[in-house]
């Protein structure tokens, strides 16, 4: 049986403006409160785990140990089944640079590499979205969730919604991008969408 959350505010435990907006929007009907581990002056945990569920549960502790309150850690990335799986728990460092953070870059790294390789055909260019979710509270209890977004990689990127990856990933079923996607559209079929879709009845009885 999960641990149900009972109280009426979470720490949403990212830096990422993005994921703030993505998870804030999927936890509003429930008429929870949030607040961002970036808005509280939370430090940004090093991502150690070796796997999304490991680095989700590491900032979702991280975060509700620091600030006394339940907090809600997402790690999700791009696996690129001809790339064994990279860029994986690595896609926001494949979008560093020494401006910052670009995903334009990664994804031109991630293009190049399909390239090397010859993976020119759609056949060749599957591609995954994972997100593990964990809720956790200060005293150290976590539950954890994770899901897959199925789809293909084009190229070059198509639309302006979005974030990370999302421009160059074309879900299964769809003839657009997920950066082309209405957000409510996205918010509705992403990896993120379906963990949630595990976390809500498991802990809010939702």
């Amino acid at each position: 049986m999960s641990r149900k959350f009972t109280g009426n505010k979470i720490v949403v435990a990212t830096h990422n403006a993005g994921k703030v907006v993505e998870i804030g929007a999927l936890l509003e009907p429930l008429g929870t409160q949030t607040v961002s581990a970036g808005e509280l002056g939370l430090p940004e945990p090093e991502e150690t785990g070796l796997t999304f569920k490991a680095n989700a549960e590491l900032k979702a502790l991280a975060a509700a140990t620091a600030s006394g309150l339940p907090a809600l850690a997402d790690d999700s990335g791009l696996a690129v089944a001809a790339l064994n799986g990279e860029p994986g728990i690595y896609s926001a460092r494949w979008a560093e640079t020494e401006g910052g953070r670009d995903f334009g870059h990664a994804m031109q790294s991630v293009e190049n590499e399909l390239q090397a390789r010859g993976a020119t055909s759609a056949d060749k260019r599957a591609a995954y979205f994972v997100a593990a979710l964990t809720l956790a509270w200060p005293d150290g209890h976590t539950e954890t969730f994770e899901s897959h977004f199925h789809g293909t990689l084009v190229w070059p990127p198509r639309g302006n919604n979005g974030f990370g990856y999302d421009s160059m990933f074309q879900p299964d079923g769809y003839d657009i991008t997920c950066g082309e996607m209405d957000p409510d559209q996205k918010h509705a079929i992403s990896h993120r969408a379906m963990a949630f879709a595990q976390l809500l009845p498991a802990c809010f009885g939702a």
